[in-house]
């Protein structure tokens, strides 16, 4: 099974695995509580491929001013 979108094309917008899989699974937690999606549409029936769809789509960015992600 292939992970989309690929973790390479993930990593070319988010420069840590660390750091990419934070955000993600930060959204994925806001989306499974409610929040309103970013995008029109998505592959993923997953709340964690939905938010690495909103990373891919660039929506979705590491504030520089959040502490998680330092």
């Amino acid at each position: 099974m292939l992970l989309y979108p690929s973790v390479d094309k993930l990593l070319d917008q988010i420069d840590s695995r660390y750091s990419l899989i934070a955000l993600a699974s930060k959204r994925a937690h806001e989306l499974d509580s409610g929040a309103n999606p970013l995008l029109d549409s998505y592959k993923s029936q997953k709340s964690v491929g939905k938010a690495l769809e909103e990373i891919s789509a660039g929506v979705l960015k590491i504030d520089p001013k959040e502490k998680d992600f330092d």
